[in-house]
């Protein structure tokens, strides 16, 4: 992995606005910090940026294909080990570029993590708020909602199975019904986060999962727990896991996933790099973008 992956970066100033989607689109700054990435591709300007919150991180940016649709939507969420001054949605905009030229409507979503309010509940309620996007932004523009999926990157790999499935009381946010959508995509993530803490915490380079969990398992089992597919899998037509560091889910998590999903599938690629899985221009992404765009155009 990239030794400046751990490297804080400068975080870009975001003004606050009041949440009104497409009510923001100049007065709101998106944060250019990047997260090792070496794009081919420069990111086009969003068509929008969509607040959900309040706060300086909450907003997603909105990018629409040309034509008429009705489009799929892929809605992202980045990576960045939950924890602030690392990465933002910024160096997710290439990615979401590439599938713009591709036909697919994207919104890219920041949000917080451990050190800016996020982690346990802060992140969760991010994600929860960031999706009700989903609904405003099909009544808005000629989006197909029967084709949604959700695309995480890494640390993004949870709120892309999360969102998927419904809480019970012991949830991060409480009891909540899942977010309807057709399909996730995990790039480079992990399946169960309590299962693949000490896997993802080395791909980190340093303990990720217990502050953004509050604390270790022992502590907290009631939420490693309310997370994990085990007890709750997200309700899903197709769940796809593109890898490269992390190693594919065990047995036991894609079992657990599969009780959900309807088809899981995992894609290997030994010995790429955490980011070439998400660079446009790069070999493994074009190896592997025809399996991506399979999920992202299903349910035709």
């Amino acid at each position: 992995m990239r030794q400046h992956l751990i490297l804080p970066l400068l975080l870009a100033a975001c003004t606050p606005a009041t949440p009104a989607p497409e009510r923001a689109v100049t007065s709101v700054q998106p944060n250019h910090a990047a997260y090792g990435t070496d794009a081919h591709l420069a990111p086009s300007k969003p068509d929008a940026i969509l607040r959900y919150a309040d706060h300086p991180r909450g907003f997603a940016e909105l990018r629409l294909p040309p034509g008429k649709g009705p489009f799929p939507l892929a809605v992202i969420y980045h990576g960045g080990c939950w924890k602030t001054g690392i990465a933002s949605q910024a160096y997710m905009a290439p990615l979401a570029t590439r599938w713009q030229e591709q036909g697919i409507a994207t919104l890219n979503v920041d949000y917080r993590e451990v050190g800016d309010g996020g982690g346990w509940p802060g992140s969760f309620a991010d994600w929860a708020a960031s999706a009700a996007l989903v609904e405003d932004v099909a009544k808005r523009h000629p989006i197909d909602r029967a084709r949604v999926t959700l695309v995480g990157h890494s640390a993004g790999a949870l709120p892309a199975q999360w969102l998927a499935r419904g809480d019970g009381p012991d949830g991060p946010l409480g009891a909540r019904a899942a977010t309807r959508v057709r399909a996730s995509i995990v790039l480079d993530g992990p399946g169960d986060v309590g299962a693949e803490r000490v896997g993802f915490d080395a791909l980190c380079q340093f303990s990720a999962v217990d502050p953004f969990m509050g604390g270790e398992p022992q502590r907290f089992p009631e939420r490693y727990a309310a997370i994990s597919p085990a007890t709750i899998a997200p309700r899903l037509a197709e769940l796809l896991f593109v890898q490269a560091k992390l190693p594919v889910p065990s047995a036991a998590t894609q079992a657990a996933l599969a009780t959900g999903a309807a088809r899981v599938t995992v894609r290997e690629n030994p010995g790429a790099s955490h980011f070439a899985i998400i660079t446009p221009g790069d070999p493994v992404y074009a190896a592997n973008e025809p399996a991506m765009l399979a999920v992202l155009e299903g349910g035709q």
